[in-house]
């Protein structure tokens, strides 16, 4: 399964714009914040070229906020919501991508995503909390969920249901691919907890590679 950049279609670029526009951030000072050039920025800006994954995990440190920001689009809400396999939000991370599953576009108080995840793929070392309930379900291999210190293993079939405030995390724990399908549910309006769940995991590394493939 390789990481496909082409499945989301949000201008990058004007997002960039729109987000340091929003919290009135010069040219000059993203570029010291970030450690990339003006020129480099500008161009981005002006889609005169593709950042990569671990360019945009500089840009969203430097704003502070979730590397789900460049992709996250604002539609219509509605109260039924197909997604075709092609057509989710897909944002790579080191060593594993997530899937939106069309919660973004839902009138209710719940997200899905996709977890892949390479061996070693991680949310990071340290554990995240949030509002509302947290579903779990393993489809392929096995990820680890840790809950206020308690372990839980899942393999292909297991679930896991527990209350999001609590401090959790997750890992792969085995020598091969996992993916698991995450529900939140009954989080507060404000709360975007699928971006707890990746903006930890960006920060696990530098970033995935542009040509980065999970079989």
């Amino acid at each position: 399964m390789s990481i496909d950049y082409e499945a989301n279609s949000v201008d990058v670029g004007l997002r960039l714009r729109e987000l340091r526009e929003a919290r009135r951030i010069s040219m000059r000072e993203l570029a010291r914040r970030s450690g990339l050039s003006a020129n480099a920025l500008s161009m981005i800006e002006r889609n005169l070229t593709s950042p990569s994954v671990s360019t945009l995990n500089k840009l969203a440190l430097a704003m502070e906020v979730p590397i789900t920001a460049f992709f996250r689009q604002e539609p219509e809400k509605q109260q039924i919501v197909f997604r075709k396999a092609n057509q989710r939000n897909r944002v790579p991370f080191m060593r594993g991508l997530w899937e939106g599953l069309g919660g973004e576009s839902f009138t209710g108080k719940i997200e899905a995503f996709q977890l892949t995840l390479e061996n070693g793929g991680s949310s990071g070392p340290h554990g995240m909390l949030h509002t509302g309930h947290e579903f779990v379900y393993c489809l392929r291999g096995t990820i680890e969920y840790e809950v206020t210190g308690e372990l839980y293993t899942l393999e292909p079939g297991d679930s896991l249901i527990f209350a999001s405030q609590l401090l959790h995390r997750w890992r792969n724990a085995g020598k091969t691919v996992c993916n698991a399908i995450i529900v939140i549910s009954g989080f507060e309006e404000s709360d975007h907890p699928s971006e707890y769940h990746l903006a930890s995991a960006q920060t696990n590394g530098e970033g995935a590679q542009d040509n980065q493939e999970i079989k």
